[in-house]
């Protein structure tokens, strides 16, 4: 049987493999295979086989793996929503305590709490969102007010 035969094999089986972990790292060592049988199949003999394979894998290790890793799992992801909402600064309209309050966020009236249970919050003081529950903003001021 002629080697490029056989690294096709080695392609096939780590693909096959690859299917079933999905860990992207057999892929890349499956296309090193590839690189391999493409040499075979030129007529060259095992030994630069073997260099193409570890010449291939060892690039893709280095240099692809990195770029995907990022590309699949690194995705900040756009805040959408009531999730875009938290961060923001907003104004109290109506004295935020741990029941009720009111705030404008971006130009939007919203019905708010205060994030720390004990804290009072009064009217017209800058706040940041620190939550989102339901349809209620969880606030906290961004300098802590003086005591009345």
């Amino acid at each position: 049987m002629q080697s490029w035969i056989l690294w096709m094999i080695v392609a096939a089986v780590l693909g096959t493999a690859e299917l079933m972990t999905a860990t992207f790292d057999l892929l890349l060592l499956a296309i090193a295979a590839l690189a391999a049988a493409g040499i075979g199949a030129i007529g060259l003999g095992i030994g630069f086989q073997v260099v193409a394979f570890a010449i291939t894998a060892g690039l893709m290790v280095t240099l692809v793996r990195p770029v995907a890793r990022r590309h699949l799992t690194g995705h900040p992801g756009i805040r959408t929503g009531v999730a875009a909402l938290v961060g923001r600064e907003a104004v109290v309209l109506a004295p935020c305590d741990r029941d009720a309050g009111r705030v404008r966020i971006g130009g939007e009236e919203w019905s708010a709490r205060s994030y720390d249970p004990d804290l009072h919050i009064p009217a017209g003081t800058r706040v940041d969102v620190f939550a989102i529950e339901g349809a209620t903003a969880l606030v906290h001021p961004q300098e802590e007010p003086w005591p009345n």
